[in-house]
């Protein structure tokens, strides 16, 4: 299969800015790990196309998504990228102050100013959710809920949505997390997880885990239904092939020893194994940049084990995260030829369903 893309779809700004408007503005995105964000005042700043949101607990526990932008003349209002909050949100640039809920609550002279509708002064909320132990959030008022973004694609990959419960998402905490600037277009990476063609070639160590993988097909691109079984002398996922933990409670028999793995359009990754999850999430920062960010998750009795330790299980996936990106920077180099006309494989089908859910957003019509 050849593709209809040319290297413009990976390289140029006003595509880019496209997609910024019609997919991650109006697409149910992953940003934090719901326990980063615990305790009233908490705050975590996520940046979605072109706006900068604060996801804040607000006095009741309660979760809000809000611009985080001041309603008097636009600042900034924090620039950390999370931290804990006094009783308010201050602007520090003239004083105008919001509740943790995002309502306005004083500025200096306040009796001077224009006798406005109380709610042109609040902070503008935004759509937030929370679904496996993440915080998923909707700039878009008018977009489905997230149920119906991922479903269809939990479906496609699994022939059915629920084995994620196996894994109790929810549940786990963070054993560790790695964040890694990538000079690459998000497509690019994306299309390196929605194929296993490469696995041979880049991943040596990934491939004597799952020898499945040295054919050529992995979980994403193999039969839908089935994961990838460990080599016979593999007990977990790791360097040396030993278990970082138990098996998580609520696993099956038949996943003790499978690698899964699904793409969650348009910005997560999920890697389940037995012992643990890995959630990977991607924030495009530019048409040649994107930051993405790696969460290893394990059931709190695992962590709390005074012998506990992931290294070895994080070493590899680490490891294969690395050769990812540098073969997709390699590719983000070898968009800026006009001769850059890929061919696509059987083994990289799933690249086609990508590119269809890509142009599909893309030629929606604009919000009214």
């Amino acid at each position: 299969m050849t593709s209809s893309w040319d290297g413009t779809r990976y390289t140029s700004p006003e595509i880019f800015a496209q997609e910024s408007s019609r997919i991650f503005e109006r697409c149910w995105m992953c940003v934090a790990r719901a326990e980063t964000v615990q305790a009233p005042g908490s705050f975590h700043r996520a940046e979605i196309g072109t706006e900068s949101v604060l996801l804040v607990r607000d006095r009741y526990g309660t979760l809000r998504g809000l611009l985080n932008l001041c309603r008097h003349r636009g600042a900034r209002l924090c620039t950390d990228r999370r931290g804990t909050l006094g009783k308010t949100i201050r602007c520090m640039y003239h004083g105008w102050s919001y509740g943790l809920d995002g309502n306005f609550v004083s500025a200096p002279y306040a009796h001077d100013l224009p006798k406005d509708p109380a709610e042109n002064r609040n902070l503008c909320p935004v759509r937030t959710t929370e679904w496996l132990g993440y915080i998923w959030l909707n700039l878009s008022s008018s977009s489905p809920p997230l149920t119906e973004q991922m479903e269809p694609q939990l479906d496609r990959r699994f022939g059915r949505a629920d084995l994620l419960t196996q894994y109790t998402m929810d549940k786990l905490t963070t054993a560790l997390t790695k964040t890694y600037e990538v000079r690459a277009n998000w497509k690019l990476i994306l299309e390196n997880f929605c194929e296993c063609y490469h696995c041979p070639t880049l991943h040596p160590e990934l491939s004597a885990v799952l020898p499945s993988f040295r054919t050529g097909y992995g979980t994403i691109s193999g039969p839908v239904r089935q994961g990838a079984r460990f080599a016979g002398h593999m007990a977990g996922f790791s360097m040396s092939g030993r278990a970082a933990a138990p098996a998580l409670p609520d696993l099956r028999t038949e996943n003790e020893r499978t690698f899964h793995s699904v793409n969650l359009w348009p910005n997560a990754v999920l890697i389940l194994l037995p012992d643990h999850v890995v959630c990977l999430r991607l924030e495009p920062v530019a048409a040649d940049r994107t930051q993405v960010t790696a969460d290893w998750l394990f059931h709190p009795d695992a962590t709390a084990a005074p012998d506990f330790d992931p290294c070895d299980a994080v070493k590899l996936l680490d490891l294969t995260n690395q050769q990812d990106f540098q073969a997709s920077e390699r590719c983000q180099l070898g968009a800026r030829s006009k001769h850059f006309t890929p061919v696509y494989p059987p083994r990289e089908h799933v690249i086609a369903y990508f590119h269809h859910w890509v142009d599909q957003a893309l030629a929606a019509q604009d919000e009214s």
